[in-house]
């Protein structure tokens, strides 16, 4: 977010009754009732064999690690910003004093404060300490480098949006539901698990945001899959699978597209900093894949109904 060199900135069976036309048939001739039973069947499959895979050994002994790893990632950007800033610092206090118009003063308090707070909250997060302290100091440094930058453009927007909707799900991963409960009132449970389950729908819905530029610029068959897989994320249907399916698809083109280790002029650093914010969204989908989809989602209402 701090300022970069590059500043622009199998055939399904059919029944005929004589001539009797049948409702369910389309017009080329397949059942749809069929043929959606038998699309849930194989996402059944599908889904299934993602939740096998947390029975394999190799998968049970790298489990645990997961979710200290996922939060690594989701703030790995903020770290990276922090280098950044202080790497560059000649360059960030000239950007904001003579471009921005800021005062000087301001603007050297201003880039100390944001990379104490993001260094530490990043920290914090990644320990688990104080974890609705440092999510909200994270989220605060998006706002305000944003505000004090002046970048409005709409994928530098989707972009934070979603990194603040990681951020939210790893705050949610800290809400356990109550072991115990005072003169045994179930209540206590019930009103932990309705407070993970919305935030982290709200970090399910923030963390898609991202993938709605995916529709502008990759090919038609990623697109499909990054519409079924936002939709699935965000009503939290088959939402392990869903997660998985967005990682794979934004780790292949982080690793393609924003190879920023090939480069050593002023793209660099804007390849560096996309690279960095999806590691983010990639730790918040992986985080998402290791706890689920949370109370309020449709995975949730399937275990009851």
């Amino acid at each position: 977010m701090s300022f970069r060199a590059n500043s622009n900135f199998g055939g399904i069976p059919t029944t005929h009754q004589g001539y009797k036309h049948n409702r369910s048939m389309r017009p080329n001739g397949v059942d749809s009732a069929a043929f959606k039973e038998k699309a849930l069947r194989e996402l059944d499959r599908l889904s299934n064999k993602v939740d096998d895979l947390t029975d394999h050994p190799l998968v049970q002994r790298v489990k645990p690690y997961v979710p200290a790893l996922s939060r690594f990632f989701i703030v790995a950007t903020f770290y990276e910003d922090s280098f950044r800033i202080i790497s560059q610092w000649s360059d960030q206090v000239f950007f904001l004093w003579n471009y921005r118009h800021l005062p000087y003063f301001f603007v050297v308090l201003f880039l100390l404060l944001v990379v104490i707070s993001m260094t530490v909250g990043a920290t914090m997060l990644v320990l688990r300490k104080r974890l609705f302290v440092a999510t909200g100091t994270l989220c605060a440094c998006i706002v305000l480098q944003g505000l004090v930058y002046g970048l409005y453009g709409a994928s530098f927007i989707l972009r934070n949006v979603s990194v603040i909707g990681g951020l939210l799900i790893a705050f949610s991963d800290s809400i356990v539901q109550s072991k115990t409960t005072f003169g045994m009132l179930p209540e206590l449970n019930n009103k932990d698990g309705k407070t993970r389950g919305l935030i982290l729908l709200a970090g399910r819905l923030l963390l898609v945001v991202l993938f709605i530029t995916f529709t502008f610029s990759k090919n038609w068959f990623t697109v499909l899959l990054t519409i079924i897989g936002t939709i699935c994320i965000s009503v939290g249907f088959k939402t392990k699978l869903a997660s998985l399916l967005l990682g794979l698809i934004l780790t292949f083109y982080n690793v393609t597209v924003n190879n920023y280790w090939f480069y050593y002029s002023s793209k660099r650093d804007l390849l560096k900093y996309e690279y960095f914010q999806n590691l983010s969204i990639i730790g918040g989908l992986l985080l998402v894949v290791a706890t689920g989809a949370g109370e309020l989602s449709l995975d949730e209402k399937k275990k009851i109904y």
